[in-house]
């Protein structure tokens, strides 16, 4: 039988300017040294989560990150609008590519980089 997640709750006081220290064992848990950062988010429900903001790749696109930050944003606020893709649409996605052979392991051309 599987483990449950323990469920850790730790209460915390803001400040009168707004700020307030992550609690040591959240900071373990969480692997959070200094300087590291953390997002909030906060879900449809009201419940806020609390995790590590993962360091950026050097070679990360910044368009494509923050169409990714949206994408978890929009998830997060609403994930009820979340379903899988359609059989129609599969379908029309492998109609797409049909054929298309890629090898990942090629080198990018320079009109490709």
């Amino acid at each position: 039988m599987p483990k449950t997640a323990e469920i850790l709750e730790i209460p915390a006081t803001i400040t009168e300017r707004g700020q307030t220290t992550v609690p040591a064992a959240i900071r373990r848990r969480l692997k959070l040294g200094k300087r590291d950062q953390v997002v909030f988010r906060v879900l449809a429900d009201g419940a806020v989560v609390i995790a590590r903001k993962p360091a950026p790749a050097a070679d990360s696109d910044p368009v494509l990150a923050t169409f990714l930050a949206f994408l978890v944003r929009d998830m997060a606020q609403d994930p009820t609008q979340i379903r899988p893709a359609s059989k129609a649409r599969l379908a029309q996605a492998q109609a797409l590519v049909e054929g298309v052979q890629v090898d990942l392991d090629e080198a990018l051309t320079d009109d490709e980089a």
